[in-house]
């Protein structure tokens, strides 16, 4: 057996396959609703006119829209760099915790922004906690953290997770016979990961980029405190400080403009290679490399970016609850905005997987103009801000879907309308390491399409399903200014509680209520983290030692 016979990314075969009408029409009703707010846009954008011109340039669009794809770019490549060496480290070695830094490494994503942007003003801002910590050491100050630094660091302890998730479902979905065959003609474990695993991570890298781009685009919160104009926190001064919505419309626009051109750098950077085997044969389990005394330096690796994204602003949260509960602060109820925010996030999980899954397989495994725009629609939301989907929602809901209005499922398609991407990303590069020949085979045994997608395809892609469900958990557990806008009258949620709290200046109680936010959040995270360790992910606790690897 040939190296080529085992590994495959050259081009797809151009072969066209008709896909069921069931699918075809799943994943357009998705991308149909998916597109509702660029059509609130549209209608909201009439009333402007001729004027679209004058306001867009008006705002000072090409100094922001430099200043914005500076941020999304070093927040893009600094989170990719992160990214892929803590999800192979927890997922293909035998590093110690590995189980309990898998968790930590993904539980930054579930903090508000504008909450981990307040936790990292407080400890290095130049009369911050840690300069008071070294002012023994004759530290008087430290340098300024607003601006492009403190804004980068921010966005890149948030959105790493985007890619260590979907590059983790990749790993534990891929064939280790892939690496075994490039060992087995010489290569050492560091030119094996570099000339067959990266390549076969390739599209989840690319989508975890994408939601990286999409949110650091949309990204309000964190921004505005480190006092860096991005073109999301010019429409959201232009809404808070202007009655009329047409001037926000517009600018809204050219931001999902903005959207499809990243939507199209992705697509150009995922590249149209096979990522499966191209030989029939079923999925082996890999071993874990045994890196005998580095075994430390990698979870320090790992743990490097799990103490400035989560121990440190969970050790501010404590500082701030502590001093509180000493000066007779009281404390909010939240034991009811907890249970809310756990029900309401897994439904959503759900939900959005679900609908993900008919975008997904047409995309992969029916490839033409219209899957492709079906999968490019649903991206759209992530890149508009929260409040911009939430109006739009709105809208329909009271001249299209008044029935919806005000009750819990409007609220659970505001989170699908925003955080349908984090799914699709996930399952789309697990799939696409699913040798379409089972499916095939499956199909050849009589079965219909319908249920060889039900018992084949979608079994296989369960790595990725697990991963993007927990992406989707978590941007609900935090997401706010939908739930602000579109929570039924009285539906309180932890995001809320955080948000009421910290605009009153009550630190303890916004304290409390974060802590509690990562405690919820945490336990569903675990599970579905987890999920993907040990032999059943397909990969065996069992070390391979790296000298045994190197034969």
């Amino acid at each position: 057996m040939t190296f080529s016979d085992v590994i495959s990314i050259g081009w797809k075969s151009t072969e066209a396959k008709r896909p069921p009408a069931f699918l075809v029409a799943s994943a357009a009703a998705v991308a149909l609703a998916a597109l509702i707010p660029v059509g609130y846009l549209l209608v909201r954008s009439v009333d402007a006119g001729s004027e679209w011109t004058d306001i867009v340039w008006r705002a000072n669009t090409a100094a922001i829209f430099g200043r914005t794809f500076l941020l999304i770019a070093l927040v893009t490549v600094i989170s990719v760099s992160i990214a892929v060496p803590i999800a192979w480290l927890t997922v293909k070695s035998n590093i110690p915790l590995r189980r309990v830094l898998s968790v930590a490494s993904v539980l930054p994503l579930v903090m508000p922004s504008f909450v981990m942007a307040t936790t990292v003003i407080e400890m290095y801002s130049p009369k911050g906690m840690l300069q008071g910590w070294l002012s023994g050491l004759g530290v008087t100050r430290l340098p300024e953290i607003y601006g492009l630094g403190g804004a980068t660091l921010v966005l890149v302890l948030m959105t790493y997770p985007y890619v260590l998730l979907t590059v983790r479902g990749a790993l534990r979905r891929m064939d280790p016979v892939l690496e075994e065959a490039a060992r087995a003609m010489g290569y050492g474990p560091i030119h094996t990961f570099r000339a067959v695993t990266l390549p076969m991570l390739r599209p989840a890298i690319a989508g975890g980029s994408l939601l990286v781009a999409l949110y650091t685009l949309s990204d309000f919160g964190g921004v505005a405190l480190l006092r860096y104009q991005t073109f999301t926190s010019t429409i959201m001064i232009q809404y808070e400080s202007s009655i009329d919505r047409t001037v926000v419309a517009v600018l809204s626009l050219v931001l999902v403009v903005v959207a499809v051109l990243l939507l199209l750098g992705e697509g150009f950077t995922r590249g149209s290679g096979a990522y499966h085997r191209s030989t029939v044969g079923a999925v082996r389990v890999s071993r874990r490399f045994d890196l005998g005394r580095w075994r430390w330096v990698g979870a320090g690796a790992v743990g490097l970016p799990v103490l400035i994204g989560l121990v440190i602003p969970v050790g501010v949260l404590v500082h701030w609850l502590v001093r509180g509960l000493l000066n007779d602060q009281e404390l909010l109820p939240l034991l009811i905005p907890a249970r809310n925010s756990l029900y309401v996030s897994l439904l959503a999980a759900a939900v959005t997987v679900l609908a993900a899954l008919p975008v997904v397989i047409l995309a992969v495994r029916f490839q033409s103009r219209l899957s492709r725009f079906f999968e490019r629609s649903v991206y759209i939301g992530f890149g508009l801000p929260g409040v911009v989907v939430a109006l739009s929602l709105v809208f329909f809901g009271i001249n299209v879907a008044r029935p919806l209005y005000q009750s819990i499922w409007l609220l659970v398609f505001a989170y699908g309308v925003l955080f349908l991407p984090a799914s699709i990303g996930a399952l789309r590069s697990t799939l696409l390491q699913v040798n379409p020949r089972i499916e095939e085979a499956a199909q050849s045994l009589g079965h219909s399409q319908w249920r060889v997608i039900f018992s084949v395809t979608i079994p296989l892609v369960m790595p990725g399903a697990f991963a993007g469900g927990a992406m989707v958990f978590l941007l609900t557990m935090k997401e706010l200014p939908a739930t602000l806008i579109l929570s039924p009258i009285g539906y309180r949620t932890l995001s809320s509680s955080i948000w009421s709290a910290a605009s009153e200046a009550f630190f303890a109680k916004t304290a409390a209520a974060a802590l509690l936010l990562v405690v919820v959040a945490g336990v569903p995270t675990a599970y579905l983290t987890l999920r993907g360790h040990g032999d059943r992910a397909g990969v065996s606790d069992k070390p391979l030692k790296l000298e045994e690897a190197a034969r």
